[in-house]
């Protein structure tokens, strides 16, 4: 969008956020929705979850309601496509469907062969594993309940593997038994024997909609899509935008339960399609192989061929039975398919809680998605941003979080034409009370400046305040203090994302996918501390995760895209060019960077050649792989590739690839994305808790000036020797564009080169809750800040500070207040000035203050962190907690 635009309050909406509905009465629901087009967004999504009567004549009537007030406002409405969360449940409809309908695991059972003779009761083995939690499970969930039990179990496969000898394959018994009783000699040497069996009594969805079944997951389509086209097929592509499937998942396992590599002891997920597939793969014997889904000690080639066969067709299935069907579904009625899934340490590459491979899973959406929610991600922490560190007792991979997650997500959005260069982020949710506006820009930014462009904020609560349901909740029916400190936000957001819609994200760095790398991993990662795995020892445990390379680029304001394998194999539907580099979906990039994987998919290897002859560099980091995936020999062009070090991959990069666009000082903290098209752009982000003053060389020639997009302002940029200035506080940002900068006079706000500071102190003091507001009650007066918290533990509005200053002639005049939490609104001579929510404030009171006496007011909003606290001992401080200061010209 043209910046003139933008500059006089134009822009598109980039914001729906969840809409948390109950069943209120109307008034209420016309009210949030008003509160959520006053906090500048233009859309929502209307999650169901906690709706008792969804599809019932109830859920029409208040969906109506909703539909009406958002039509009066020129608003879109997404539609959240289940009952229960996550997505699969279709709404109670699988439950009236016949058994074969629903979710069916594969198991292993394994036997020590004692004296060389077994003799063993194969039809007693068919119930999950005693060490399988599934009591906790179905307290948990009640509809994996104990009512849920099936009696189609069935044996695939009776197999023996000697264990002294790894290159032997696994051997079948099924001629050993009889009756169903087996009863066998082994050769010499240690053996065990291994029955694989099928259930449907495992997992903690057992009544939702198996994945990789067509007719399954027809069922989501007819119990929740069809009925709301017939009640609402009218609106469909105007006021009904689209749907949003929440977390869909394989389901195997014990619910959400991370670091379930394959060689790890659990369920996995099957299907009568599945079974065809690895039947026409590995030949009628296929059952007899399946053993190596859960043992590690074999055949490794071998090995790594069955597990990326099996995860190859799992995540093939769910693309073709889910995403592509719901989501040409939504196209031929007119409407867009968004959501995500589980991204969490990883697990957008495995079974369980996701679906297998994040590309095919999301690939038939009309947008692509992540989520950040419940503390994943937080600012200046090193310790979050490292490997691994410990949160609610669970091993977090710090690295993915802040490194991997938003570019996986905007890599998607950008390669995958269908999707046009959109990218959702849900964030917010369930960070609790204490999550305040700093946080919330922190992690908008996090996200544009990776390439996300649509944000789902978590969420608006139609239920009576407090609710305890995921907080925060914005508005909270007029409770919440930083409500149009979020609106603020929300413009924000929508100002930047409206400025780069029609430019694209200029990088040429490639770093491949690892999931089909992680699939052929063979080491027994169940003995390994589950935070190490894939990140430590790369080598030794057969792959590595591609945030390790990620990271180090973007410390280095290096942008690139995780691509994967599949845009060799798929070239039409990628766009996939190799000539001159390699050009996926227009993005052309000059070098494709291989994290270590012992094995590579046969169609990349296949391409290594042409990718070379195309000019386009490609990196092994730190070895060669071994083989293949599919177990066909490795190229000879092979060993003219580039391999190199972890540690040297910065060099190897500015070597073949040098960046246009440098920072002096060097910084690991300031992230920078670099936009070529409708506007040449390269936004900057401070993600540090320092301020950054350097310079900055940009990727173009000519003239550049600078767009403040919090203030919604530009101004001239200031050149030295080195380049532009950067004067970034802690999470502050700024645009640099191309463009004539030469008619500007203004610079950028700044507390430098003032001629007076002076220190301003006696407020006095008064306080009022949001709901109050403005009916503010005295407190007294102070003489120096402090937190306001340790007068008033359980306090949570708005504090009021307010002060006159004498001013004689001037030219400028700042406004500089150290530290506030959180939101600072200030006033001079009864005027708003605007709003600000960085650590240290800077407002430009100049053309709102008078020769003589000038009254000030500063009202800071808090959270609501404090007045839902049951101990305030570790909440964040309240109020105006820095000296707060007036700097002259």
């Amino acid at each position: 969008m043209n910046i003139e635009h933008i500059l006089n309050g134009k822009f598109d909406n980039h914001i729906l956020p969840f809409l948390w509905i109950h069943g209120e009465e109307e008034e209420v629901y016309r009210d949030n929705v008003r509160a959520i087009y006053n906090a500048n967004i233009r859309a929502f999504c209307i999650e169901a979850r906690p709706h008792k009567a969804f599809c019932k004549q109830q859920w029409w009537d208040d969906l109506a309601i909703l539909l009406d007030e958002a039509e009066k406002l020129g608003m879109k409405v997404w539609i959240l496509d289940d009952k229960h969360f996550p997505t699969g449940y279709a709404n109670g409809g699988v439950e009236k469907m016949p058994a074969h309908l629903r979710r069916q695991s594969v198991l292993s059972k394994e036997y020590v062969v004692r004296n060389n003779h077994i003799k063993l009761n194969v039809n007693q083995r068919f119930s999950p594993p005693i060490s399988y939690p599934q009591l906790l499970t179905n307290v948990l969930n009640k509809n994996g309940g104990r009512h849920n039990r099936f009696n189609d179990n069935r044996v695939l496969s009776i197999t023996a593997i000697q264990m002294d000898d790894t290159s032997a394959q696994p051997i079948s018994l099924n001629q050993y038994v009889k009756n169903g009783i087996l009863d066998w000699n082994s050769p010499p040497g240690t053996w065990k024997v291994v029955v694989c069996f099928l259930s449907r009594n495992c997992g903690s969805h057992r009544s939702y909609i198996n994945m990789m079944d067509k007719e399954s997951c027809k069922i989501q389509i007819e119990q929740v899509y069809e009925p709301h086209y017939k009640h609402f097929g009218d609106k469909f592509g105007n006021t009904i935008a689209g749907f949003f499937s929440d977390e869909p998942e394989l389901g195997n396992g014990f619910m959400y339960k991370m670091y379930n590599f394959l060689g790890t002891p659990q369920d996995l997920p099957w299907s009568n399609e599945l079974e065809s597939k690895m039947q026409l793969s590995l030949g009628n014997d296929y059952a007899d192989l399946l053993p190596l889904l859960w043992h590690n000690d074999g055949n490794n080639e071998l090995t790594a061929k069955v597990r990326f066969i099996y995860m190859n067709h799992v995540s093939r299935l769910v693309e073709e039975n889910f995403s592509k069907q719901i989501g040409i579904w939504c196209r031929n009625h007119g409407v867009e398919y968004i959501g995500h899934v589980i991204e969490d340490n990883n697990q957008h590459a495995r079974t369980g809680t996701s679906l297998g491979h994040f590309f095919r899973g999301l690939k038939w959406q009309t947008m692509s998605g992540i989520d950040i929610i419940g503390g994943s991600i937080y600012p200046q922490k090193e310790k979050m941003e490292g490997n691994t560190f410990i949160w609610k007792k669970q091993p977090i991979d710090g690295e993915f979080y802040h490194f991997a997650l938003a570019k996986l997500g905007s890599s998607l959005g950008e390669l995958n034409p269908q999707m046009k260069d959109r990218t959702m982020c849900e964030l917010f949710g369930n960070y609790s009370w204490s999550e305040g506006i700093r946080l919330e820009k922190f992690l908008i930014d996090h996200c544009m400046v990776r390439g996300v462009n649509y944000f789902v904020p978590h969420a608006f609560s139609c239920k009576a305040y407090p609710d305890k349901d995921c907080p925060p909740h914005f508005y909270a029916h007029g409770n919440d203090p930083l409500y149009r400190h979020f609106g603020e936000l929300m413009g924000y957001t929508n100002r930047i994302t409206s400025l780069f819609d029609g430019s694209r994200t200029e990088a040429t760095i490639g770093i491949l996918y690892h999931g089909e790398a992680e699939w052929c991993s063979v080491t027994s990662l169940e003995r390994a501390n589950p935070q190490d795995a894939g990140s430590k020892d790369a080598i030794n445990e057969g792959y590595m995760l591609m945030q390790k390379p990620a990271r180090i680029l973007q410390e280095n304001q290096i942008d690139f895209r995780f691509v994967p394998s599949d845009v060799f194999l798929e070239r039409d539907f990628y766009k996939t060019e190799i000539k001159g580099g390699l050009t996926i979906n227009g993005y052309q990039h000059d070098i494709l960077i291989v994290p270590y994987s012992k094995y590579i998919t046969a169609e990349f290897a296949e391409s290594i050649r042409e990718l070379i002859d195309a000019g386009c560099k490609v990196a092994f980091l730190e070895q060669l792989p071994k083989g293949t995936c599919q177990g066909k020999p490795l190229p000879d062009i092979l060993r003219k590739c580039d391999v190199v070090t972890l540690d040297s991959v910065l060099d190897y990069v500015n070597q073949w690839c040098p960046s246009r666009m440098s920072l002096m000082p060097k910084n690991k903290r300031i992230r920078a994305r670099h936009v070529v098209g409708e506007v040449e752009a390269v936004l900057f982000v401070n993600e540090d808790s320092n301020a950054y003053k350097g310079h900055v060389s940009l990727p173009w020639k000519g003239e550049s000036y600078l767009y403040d997009p919090w203030r919604n302002c530009k101004y001239k940029a200031e050149y030295e020797k080195n380049g532009i200035l950067l004067d970034l506080r802690p999470s502050e940002s700024i645009i640099v564009i191309k463009g004539n900068g030469s008619a500007l006079k203004e610079n950028a706000i700044s507390s430098d080169f003032f001629n007076d500071v002076i220190l301003l102190n006696n407020f006095t003091v008064s306080t009022c809750r949001s709901k109050d507001y403005p009916k503010f009650k005295s407190k007294g007066n102070i003489k120096k800040m402090e937190n306001f918290g340790l007068s008033e533990p359980k306090f949570s509005g708005f504090i009021a500070y307010e002060t006159s200053f004498q001013i004689g002639d001037f030219s400028k005049i700042i406004l500089k207040i150290m530290d506030a939490y959180e939101g600072v609104e200030v006033f001079v001579n009864g005027k708003s000035v605007g709003i600000e929510i960085l650590s240290e404030c800077l407002f430009d009171i100049t053309p709102y203050c008078n020769n003589g006496r000038n009254q000030l007011r500063i009202e800071v909003a808090t959270t609501l962190e404090r007045e839902n606290a049951k101990k305030v001992r570790d909440a964040a401080p309240t109020g105006i907690t820095g000296d707060v200061y007036l700097l002259t010209e």
